[in-house]
């Protein structure tokens, strides 16, 4: 019968994961209380530390040390494969400050999405991208420190009990959907082609859309590398842009390489290769204060690349399909990249887009599998989408 894990450093907050335990208990579901903390609270448990620590790969001694900062790293590469080792896991909950969620995130990380997870971290109301990484868990602020049961924290701790209690005993209704999942990615300036393609291929295909904010490009590669994709149209390649300037939506330097490594039939293109994404103005790099800039809104400022900006991205992009030995479409809209592209709109600039387009021709080595394709339209034209289908069709029938 699945279980929820309940997950913290019993040393230093036994009340407080007895506390969640127990509400999830009085729902009638089963729990399972494990300790990740190094210097004692033993006795609260139903894992102990050391059992835990006997997964490391490297035995538990390479867990209880004297210096906290390797104890946590090392507890936390325990509790990974501790957490993939149970056969009754149907969900996790883990409590922690900075060194709690840090043990904690990776191991609900590695778990498959769809499976519950719930993290009440301190640190949950800044930058959670290193704790949510490209997987689904659900992150509470606690308000007050994870120290001591109060009106605050009973609040909201028991408020985190209570949604995992109910991801387990309210499941989705489970869908059965034999059309094959191809995974396609969208930022809201290519959302036109994006959507068209969706509306002709969605009759056959489970079309999965991942937003490429740094965060949907990781989770698409994810599925991509677990074979959970049969292909992919990459229409918004713009993550790459954030990676090589400094924006904040960068997937980082993996992006493509799960192409590479399962061969699945690829179609990309150059969506959103004309911008760099901050938070608000006041996030920019001063050494940017000379640029072209548009205000998204209050919280998203775009920053327009150079020809020399645009040179490297269609490089690196070229030599990363050069590793790709699959069927690889790759599309060149020589009117525009994004809806702010197009002849008269903010982002105009037809130099640094050749010097994009320049870049990939002599990069990009072509052959019968892998090839360059120009067309004389803008990405978000109907006609850019329908060639996208085509081209699709062509290499998934092969």
């Amino acid at each position: 019968m699945s279980k929820v894990y309940v997950i913290g450093t019993c040393d230093t907050k036994a009340p407080e994961l007895c506390f969640v335990r127990d509400l999830i208990r009085a729902t009638g579901v089963e729990t399972v209380l494990v300790n990740v903390g190094t210097k004692g609270g033993e006795e609260v448990a139903d894992v102990p530390a050391s059992e835990v620590a006997m997964c490391h790969p490297d035995g538990p001694a390479s867990v209880f040390v004297d210096d906290r900062g390797q104890a946590v790293v090392e507890m936390s590469r325990a509790l990974r494969t501790f957490i993939l080792e149970q056969a009754d896991v149907g969900g996790v909950i883990g409590l922690g400050g900075s060194g709690g969620s840090g043990i904690i995130a990776p191991a609900l990380q590695a778990l498959p999405i769809g499976v519950p997870k719930v993290l009440v971290s301190t640190l949950a109301s800044g930058d959670v991208s290193a704790y949510v990484g490209p997987s689904d868990v659900n992150m509470f602020h606690p308000v007050t420190d994870v120290s001591g049961l109060n009106r605050v924290s009973r609040k909201v701790l028991g408020n985190a009990a209570h949604s995992i209690a109910g991801m387990m005993t309210w499941q989705p209704p489970v869908v059965i959907d034999t059309r094959p999942p191809i995974a396609l990615s969208m930022f809201g300036v290519t959302t036109p082609a994006v959507q068209a393609i969706t509306d002709t291929l969605q009759k056959d295909y489970d079309c999965l859309v991942f937003h490429a904010t740094g965060s949907g490009g990781r989770s698409m590669e994810q599925l991509i590398s677990q074979s959970d994709i049969s292909g992919v149209l990459d229409i918004t390649t713009t993550e790459i842009c954030d990676l090589l300037v400094g924006g904040v939506l960068s997937a980082g330097e993996e992006r493509l390489d799960s192409i590479a490594q399962t061969g699945v039939p690829y179609v990309g293109s150059c969506g959103a290769l004309d911008m760099v994404n901050f938070w608000g103005p006041d996030s920019v790099p001063d050494r940017f204060s000379d640029r072209l800039f548009y205000y998204h809104n209050a919280q998203v400022t775009l920053m327009r690349t150079t020809e020399a900006e645009c040179a490297q991205i269609g490089e690196w992009i070229g030599r990363k399909l050069n590793a790709c030995d699959g069927a690889v479409r790759f599309l060149v809209p020589l009117k525009g990249v994004s809806t702010l592209d197009t002849e008269g709109a903010p982002f105009w600039d037809p130099k640094a887009n050749a010097a994009l387009f320049r870049a990939l021709e002599d990069t990009v080595q072509q052959t019968e599998n892998r090839q360059l394709i120009k067309l004389d339209h803008h990405i978000n034209d109907p006609e850019f989408a329908a060639a996208a289908v085509a081209h699709f069709q062509e290499i998934t029938a092969a």
